[in-house]
């Protein structure tokens, strides 16, 4: 397919592997804008278990001056 693909494209060697690149490019810049994030509301990855940790103040009185 990656052969084809290169064999299509019009002009010299450095033509086409300029626009191969412009064309991965591409992809990679559709794939991160839009598809992953919205993909990502459906992956249970982003589902954590862990809860925010508050951490006590460090040998400080509560109410006393930071």
């Amino acid at each position: 397919m990656y052969a084809w693909l290169f064999r299509s494209l019009p002009g010299p060697l450095w033509v086409q592997i300029l626009l191969a690149l412009v064309i991965v490019a591409g992809v990679v810049l559709l794939l991160m804008q839009f598809v992953f994030p919205w993909l990502s509301q459906y992956s249970p990855l982003n589902d954590s278990t862990l809860e925010s940790m508050t951490f006590p103040a460090l040998g400080r009185a509560e109410g006393t001056p930071v």
